[in-house]
């Protein structure tokens, strides 16, 4: 575990500060919340902007309630040619009576080096900060330092060399050793590198994501949704975003991840879902072993390869899938 850091105790005041900050947007946005729900009545256009405007605030509330959550994960800071600005990455973006920003969210462009830095290519960065949290309170600090001016900064910490290493391995492991609550957890706070290109990938086309059991599929999905909302939220939450799993239990399993980064829009439904109402779906009988194993061959993924070119046909009428 990372040892007793000297700037822990400053740090843990700016992480305050940042608890402080976010608790008053929440109180500014559910005081706004009853003014808007004082003013009943009024014509039919002044009702639609009433509730449109109550729709928004009680999304701007649902993103601010972090639970039990961390805030704050992490901090980058710049090199003097890169204009010496530090930035704290965090779940959401809070900023402070001024409207100065106390933490960025982890989705914008500017934390985009906390996840990809490399010893080979620092991305303007002289140290990434990585906090060990439970809740608000700040455990531990475990720094990583780039480049030849890594060396003007004091303290005990590790020095990039090489662009293969795990990022915060010791805040990894330490997410790693947490107990298990049967829920899938977000891993906002220790996305990989490899993992965040995936996340950040452009929007256009379709993008496939291959990979055996338990490499985190799932959870890298699940945030490339939360970071595709973030980026391109005008055309999405007006389309829609629809999560389809195997089956009830694996939704389960994953529904609170987009919750946990401020997403709460998301449709999550089973492939039964998508039938035209009244349709039931019957499954029954097994396959014989000689089937099953045929079925289950490798060679087959390039006969229906084959099968699903020979039978792609454009659709006679446009289909809608309903979501919400």
């Amino acid at each position: 575990m990372m040892a007793s850091h000297p700037d822990l105790s400053a740090e843990q005041a700016y992480i305050d500060n940042a608890y402080d900050s976010l608790e008053r947007s929440r109180l500014e946005a559910t005081k706004l919340r009853s003014m808007v729900e004082v003013g009943r009545g009024g014509t039919e256009q002044a009702r639609w902007e009433r509730e449109m405007i109550e729709g928004n605030i009680a999304q701007r509330l649902a993103s601010l309630q972090l639970g039990d959550a961390s805030l704050v994960f992490g901090r980058i800071d710049r090199t003097r040619s890169e204009g010496g600005d530090s930035y704290y990455i965090g779940r959401l973006a809070v900023s402070d009576e001024r409207r100065d920003p106390l933490v960025v969210d982890w989705r914008a462009p500017v934390a985009e080096p906390f996840y990809r830095a490399t010893g080979r290519q620092p991305m303007g960065l002289v140290r990434r900060r990585h906090f060990a949290t439970r809740g608000r309170q700040l455990l531990a600090i475990e720094d990583e330092l780039f480049g030849e001016s890594a060396g003007l900064l004091g303290g005990e910490m590790a020095v990039v060399d090489d662009g293969h290493e795990i990022r915060g391995q010791s805040t990894l492991i330490a997410a790693l050793e947490e107990s298990r609550t049967g829920r899938l957890s977000d891993i906002v706070a220790t996305i990989q590198g490899e993992q965040d290109e995936i996340i950040r990938a452009d929007l256009p086309g379709v993008l496939v994501v291959q990979g055996g059991p338990g490499t985190g599929k799932t959870v890298v999905a699940l945030h490339r949704a939360a970071y595709l909302l973030y980026t391109h939220r005008f055309p999405l939450e007006g389309q829609g975003v629809l999560v389809v799993g195997p089956n009830r239990l694996f939704l389960a399993y994953i529904e609170q991840v987009l919750p946990s980064l401020g997403e709460a829009g998301v449709e999550l439904a089973v492939l039964a879902d998508l039938l035209d109402t009244g349709q039931r779906l019957d499954i029954g009988g097994r396959d014989a072993p000689v089937t099953a194993r045929v079925k289950g061959d490798l060679r087959m993924a390039k006969v229906l390869a084959r099968a699903m070119r020979d039978r792609q046909r454009p659709l006679r009428r446009p289909m809608r899938v309903g979501y919400g």
